[in-house]
């Protein structure tokens, strides 16, 4: 009788629980069980790994072969376990010493011809082996990258199962020949799955850091959605832009990300692992170190929102932007369900997924944009009668959007149409990102030392009952703000957003605490109602 085992790791969500792989020879009729809950495509890596063993040179065990997944209570899927089985195979026929094995993590899909595929889910499969007190990792090659940003775990990337039995044998280790010049690497195709991250519109065209093509600069006008924009980024605060088609709500959106600042190593960590998990980490990327940019469609369901889906439940739009940015454009024509399910996420910075297999839970701190137009047409205002739809549609497309979700979002500006004197100034461009970037950077820095030895890190964070009992206002500043608490024009719940509001906007000036015209200008971008206070940073200090 032969025994070996080895680890790999289930993934949960972004979390990892390692297992132990354990591969048994006894005498009898040939034949391969897999136990321990494996779904599908596992059940199928027994047909994978003795192709992979047999073309890699080794000789497949005619015995009773058991391989068992242990804990065998937790469901295992995805075929990131082939390598792992693989290994205690042989380790099982003497092939590879078992002792070698035991302390060994390894993560990887085997192609039929012996090569190793990387998968979704590394960098979280990694930290988890590096909780569970493992040091030895061995990982597919082009994934090794991304595993080797978990501190004091020793990774070893492998193309081939040929490579790492002659390693874990100190045979000399075969050379594999790569594809030929000017032809995308086969292998690379694990780490970016088309479909998984389906109607999320993720991508990082504007979230580069003072991207060139993406400049505050190119917005015409705007100062009221300009200075909103810039509290927003400088406090994580929500924000609501109402306005007619054309007039740069999309443009202010894709520029938010720029100016944010760039994520701290352990940011950097939850985001890249959920990007893995999600099959949307690119190639050559394995660290992302600049805030996501996630904008949907508007035709994105509830799963593709918050997460879910058949079988595995995967990330959703608003765990993709995690630390960054959820933009989404044409809010009034998103099911009403998918955006209610937003306000558990808004207010608790994560997402729970039930289902019958376990409870999931995936990372969703991000900063809402919402866009809307203010009716079916677009053109409805105060300041023009152009508008054609009766004043029932209007309420109508206006109660898409419910008051618990709006009362959730701390900056609401209405963006106004581009005049043409503005549109033909060439010499009045506003303020570049770089410039607005530092500013927020400043704030952040303010924001970061009035909040030391707390666990919150902006603003927005923050809850109310702390900010009235710590940090005070100014005397008499926010008596305006609780004559609107009583006339019914803000809730509790607003009436904290305007002091989070306020103390953001005092760190934008570089005020100790928010005076009066802080709050009067908090205030004024969250009801949308003047208060004498003009819109802008610069001019409030």
């Amino acid at each position: 009788m032969g025994f070996a085992r080895t680890c790999s790791v289930a993934l949960v969500g972004v979390e990892g629980v390692v297992v132990e792989v354990q591969a048994d020879l006894e005498p009898g009729v040939a034949a391969f069980t897999l136990v321990g809950l494996p779904d599908k495509s596992l059940t199928e890596s027994r047909d994978r790994v003795r192709a992979a063993v047999v073309n890699s040179g080794g000789e497949w065990p005619q015995k009773k072969l058991t391989v068992g997944l242990s804990p065998a209570s937790v469901p295992k899927a995805g075929s990131g376990f082939d390598l792992a089985v693989a290994c205690a195979v042989l380790g099982a026929a003497e092939r590879i010493d078992p002792r070698v094995l035991a302390d060994i993590v390894m993560i990887g899909e085997l192609g039929l011809d012996g090569r190793v595929r990387p998968v979704r889910g590394i960098l979280p499969a990694v930290l988890a082996a590096a909780d569970a007190g493992y040091e030895q990792v061995v990982v597919p090659e082009c994934a090794a990258a991304e595993a080797s940003l978990v501190p004091g775990v020793s990774v070893l990337g492998v193309r081939s199962l040929r490579q790492l039995i002659a390693v874990l044998t100190d045979e000399p280790v075969p050379d594999e020949e790569h594809d030929e010049q000017g032809r995308p690497d086969p292998l690379l195709a694990g780490l970016r799955v088309p479909g998984t991250g389906a109607a999320t519109g993720m991508h990082s065209v504007g979230a580069a850091q003072h991207d060139t093509g993406h400049d505050l600069a190119d917005v015409v006008g705007q100062n009221s959605a300009r200075t909103a924009v810039e509290v927003a980024a400088a406090g994580g605060h929500h924000l609501f832009l109402e306005g007619p088609p054309g007039a740069g709500k999309t443009m202010l959106a894709e520029r938010l990300p720029a100016i944010l600042p760039r994520l701290s190593r352990q940011e950097s960590l939850e985001v890249t692992a959920v990007h893995s998990v999600a099959g949307l980490l690119p190639p050559g990327k394995p660290l992302i170190d600049i805030a996501p940019y996630c904008a949907p469609h508007h035709s994105a369901t509830m799963q593709a929102l918050v997460g879910g889906g058949p079988g595995v439940a995967r990330p959703g739009a608003v765990s993709l932007s995690h630390r960054g940015v959820l933009f989404l454009d044409e809010t009034p024509e998103f099911s009403s369900h998918a955006l209610d399910a937003l306000r558990q996420p808004l207010e608790s910075g994560h997402v729970v997924i039930a289902r019958s297999a376990g409870v999931v839970r995936f990372p969703a701190k991000f900063l809402m944009v919402l866009a809307a137009n203010p009716c079916p047409c677009g053109r409805f205002s105060q300041r023009d009668t152009h508008c054609e739809c009766p004043p029932s549609a209007i309420r109508r497309y206006q109660a898409r959007l419910s008051g618990p979700l709006l009362d959730r979002v701390d900056l609401r500006v209405e963006v106004d149409p581009v005049t043409r004197a503005e549109l033909t100034d060439r010499g009045a461009r506003g303020e570049t990102t770089a410039t607005v970037a530092d500013r927020v950077h400043a704030a952040r820095q303010r924001a970061a030392t009035h909040l030391a030895d707390t666990p919150w890190r902006t603003n927005s964070e923050v809850p109310g009952r702390e900010l009235r009992s710590r940090w005070h206002a100014a005397p008499g500043a926010m008596d305006e703000a609780e004559r609107n608490l009583e006339r019914g024009v803000l809730t509790a719940r607003g009436l904290d957003r305007v002091l989070r509001v306020a103390w953001t906007i005092a760190d934008l000036v570089g005020h100790d605490r928010p005076n009066a015209t802080d709050v009067a200008l908090a205030l004024q971008l969250r009801t949308g109602i003047p208060r004498g206070v003009p819109m802008t940073i610069g001019a409030s200090a």
